[in-house]
């Protein structure tokens, strides 16, 4: 059985006239536990609305979505919350990253809400974690003290802590230039395979979503595989022009 297993997913919002756009028609996708799955979309596309949906703070408008055998349409705010913080991890493109804390208290940030972690635990767990990233002598560093690529790998450290069983990565590489975004990239999906971790990537860049197991395009709502190199060229035609220019 998936990890992640959502059949016929679409989601629509209300606008200001009170006519309804179609934001996601009909996303088939499965992702299995251990697996790295992509997912290429020019701005505007619907990649956000996906993640967002595949992490719990949003739900469709139409089909369905199980989590590990369990549909999340009947689950309760509160069930809802747990499960963000029990079974996802979540990186995103700008760190957001506390800036008055060091390194090693941003990435013992999710620990607070662990049962039976006390501070010692918390900040020892956040150690070997940065540790494991390549940053354990940055540790006591704040924020805007770390150049880009370092402060990602926090952000990598800090979505990792909790040992998610998913790992949500929304543009990690957006920020950062192509030799940095590379080798956070490669960071990023080998710490999710040390963790088991199923890993989803959104991204417009076409040499991140290479380094995935399996890959789709999202276009104008809707979800297409994309099958070896040849489709990946084919793809480069429906990049976003106002992002195309950006390093990764």
């Amino acid at each position: 059985m998936s990890l992640l297993h959502l059949r016929g997913v679409g989601r629509e919002v209300r606008l200001p006239d009170g006519s309804l756009l179609p934001v996601l028609t009909g996303v088939d996708l499965d992702v299995a536990a251990g697996e790295h799955v992509a997912v290429v979309g020019r701005s505007g596309s619907g990649k956000s609305t996906l993640l967002n949906l595949l992490g719990l703070l949003d739900t469709p408008t139409a089909g369905s979505y199980l989590l590990d055998g369990e549909p999340t349409d009947r689950l309760r705010a509160r069930r809802r919350a747990r499960l963000r913080g029990e079974v996802f991890g979540f990186v995103f493109q700008q760190f957001n990253l506390l800036p008055r804390r060091t390194a090693a208290e941003n990435v013992a940030a999710p620990l607070l809400y662990a049962r039976g972690r006390d501070y010692l635990l918390r900040r020892r767990t956040a150690r070997e974690m940065l540790d494991r990233v390549g940053l354990g002598a940055r540790a006591d560093q704040v924020p805007e003290r770390l150049s880009g690529g370092e402060q990602q790998r926090v952000a990598i450290a800090r979505a990792l802590v909790r040992s998610p069983r998913v790992v949500l990565a929304d543009e990690p590489t957006g920020a950062l230039d192509v030799e940095t975004g590379a080798q956070v990239m490669a960071l990023l999906a080998r710490a999710a395979a040390e963790n088991g971790a199923a890993l989803v990537t959104i991204t417009h860049d076409l040499s991140v979503a290479a380094l995935a197991d399996r890959r789709f395009r999202l276009d104008a709502g809707r979800l297409t595989p994309l099958d070896g190199g040849a489709a990946l060229d084919a793809a480069t035609a429906h990049r976003d022009p106002r992002t195309a220019g950006r390093t990764a």
